[in-house]
Order: structure tokens, then sequence, then C-alpha cells
């Protein structure tokens, strides 16, 4: 995968925020605090956050069940452990395109197919992160007067779940109504070129195949149940390590701040997301009343320990399965 300007962004913004976040801290103090955490309690994180990858491979099983039935779970857990060690890695979030095409290496399952439903997965991760942010924002813990960014909590809250409601209401247009929507596309892309025309549509057709687990209220409901416990075991292993550090912080402030790290996830940075991640996490749990200090504290303890066991896994399974990152490159262009 060549560098670009994302790569080179993601550098300059995640060294910013580095800076931002460790100024006026005590390096000396984090090692220290580090050094006091409760090591069981870390270790019940670190493993909170490690199997939830399993989780995602099983949620990705009934994801593709519509397009491709009877996948051993094997083959999805080894993709989800290369895509994540990839995204640890190498900038511009290479970790699902080597995701989709480490799963090509041991299943029929086409590349173009295996992308689509990582774009299905990634929209129930968003809707489960809004209406769990949402739930805690009117937890009775915090106060009616606190704010975030000036506005109170609550328009947050209502806010989180309005997007949740329109979010479903667009996925369902598309599985119900795709080829109206496909004229729509066709009318407005047609007036910029017909590559852009044609290329968008094939995009679009094969995110509409992907949706099609939309159309079984079973399935729909069985993704949504794998994607809840993934990010409530993932919230479980953050409050875990609130306890190792010593924050006294409630389950809801883990629910929040997943949900408010992955919305910061979403600008450039360097490969794992360092930087953003940490600067999320000050952020967040400011609050909650921690203090810069130990909230920094937790978020470089629980980012390194989180880090290490999936970038290890998956670095042995891109080994075993002979993924080239060159060939990530050629496989994305050739489903484009």
């Amino acid at each position: 995968m060549r560098p670009g300007w994302r790569a080179a962004l993601g550098l300059v913004l995640s060294a910013v925020l580095i800076y931002w976040t460790l100024h006026g801290i005590s390096p000396a103090e984090v090692a220290r605090q580090l050094s006091q955490a409760d090591p069981l309690l870390f270790a019940g994180a670190t493993f909170c956050a490690t199997a939830i990858f399993a989780l995602r491979a099983r949620r990705w099983q009934t994801i593709l069940e519509p397009v491709a039935a009877k996948i051993p779970i094997g083959p999805l857990w080894r993709a989800t452990a290369v895509g994540m060690m990839v995204n640890n890695v190498v900038p511009a979030r290479a970790g699902e395109l080597a995701r989709a095409y480490a799963l090509t290496k041991e299943t029929a399952v086409p590349f173009a197919t295996a992308l689509a439903s990582l774009a299905v997965d990634r929209l129930f991760d968003a809707i489960v992160l809004l209406l769990l942010a949402a739930s805690a924002l009117l937890d009775p813990a915090l106060s009616s007067t606190d704010t975030l960014a000036g506005r109170p909590l609550s328009s947050f809250a209502a806010g989180a779940g309005t997007i949740v409601v329109l979010l479903l209401l667009v996925l369902y247009a598309l599985v119900f109504f795709p080829n109206q929507l496909l004229r729509v596309f066709e009318l407005f892309a047609r007036r910029v070129s017909p590559s852009v025309e044609e290329r968008g549509r094939g995009v679009l057709v094969t995110f509409m195949r992907g949706l099609s687990v939309l159309r079984s209220p079973k399935r729909f409901a069985a993704v949504l149940g794998w994607t809840l416990a993934h990010w409530l075991l993932n919230a479980l292993g953050f409050w875990l390590a609130f306890k190792a550090v010593g924050i006294s912080a409630p389950v809801s402030a883990a629910l929040f701040l997943q949900a408010f790290i992955a919305l910061g996830t979403a600008v450039p940075a360097l490969p794992g997301f360092f930087g953003v991640f940490e600067y999320m996490s000050v952020q967040g749990l400011a609050v909650y009343g921690v203090s810069q200090q130990q909230a920094a504290t937790w978020a470089i303890g629980y980012h390194l320990f989180s880090f290490i066991p999936i970038t290890l896994i998956g670095a042995y399974y891109f080994a075993r399965l002979g993924v080239r990152l060159r060939d990530l490159q050629s496989s994305s262009e050739a489903a484009a």
C-alpha cells in the first residue's frame, strides 16, 4: 500500500494530538500509576479487548449467510485478526481491505462481496454505538447541567437516536427500493461522467447485495445481537481498565467513551489510531470529572495492552496465509 496524503495528514494530526494530550502531564507519573495498576483487572480488560474480535468474526458469518452460506468460523476469525493487525500497523484503514482479501484466500467469497459485507458490518457498529451512547448520556449519574462542547448532554442523546432512525430508514430504502434508488443515482451521476456512473453503480449494487441480511428479521436480530455483545464486552474491558488505574466512573461512562473514541477515529491518524485514541479518551472522560493525568494514564495503558495481542495474532495469520500488502492494492482496484 503506497503512502498518500491521508497517511501524511494522519501523521501530522496524530503528532499534534499526542502533544496536546500529554502537554501538562507527567510521563513519570503515568509510568508510576501504570506500575501500581491492578494486573488482574488489566488482564481482564486485555482479554475483553481481544475476545471482541471473535464475536466480530461470528457476526460476519451471519452477515454473509445470504450470499455465502455455511462459511466456517475459522477463516472468518483468521481474516478478522489479519485485518485488525493491518489496521494497527498500516495507515488509511487498510485493514478493511486486508480482512476482505484474507477471506478470499481460504473461501470462495469474491473480494467485492467480502468488502460489501464489511460496509454492513460497520453500519451495524455505528447503529449500536449510537444507541449505547444515547442510553449512557441519559444515565442519572450524569448531572442534567453537564455539557459537551457547550451543549447539554441530553441533546446529544436525542441527536444520536435521531441519526439511528434515519440511518435505518435509508438502509431499508436501499433494501426494498433498489431499482428506484439506482435510477436516481444514475440520473445525477450521468451528468458528471459515464465512468462515474458505471463505477458508482457497480459499488452501489454490490453494497445493496450486502444489505440482504436486512430482508430477514431473524437474521437482522442475530446480527444486532452479536453487535450488542461485541460492544458490551468492549465496554466491560474499558470499565475493568478504569478500575485497574483507580478511575471511579460508572459502566455508562465506558458505553459513552467507546462511541466518542469511534467518532474520533473517523479522521486520518497514525496506524493503531495513536494520538486520536488518547486525545478522545481524555476529552471524553473529562465529562465524568476524570483528571487529564488519570485519563491519559488509562488511555496509554489500555491502548498498549489491547494493541499487542491482536497485532501478534494477526501477524501470525498474515504470515501463515501468505497475504502480501501489495496484493491489497491490486484487489481493491479490480473490485472498483
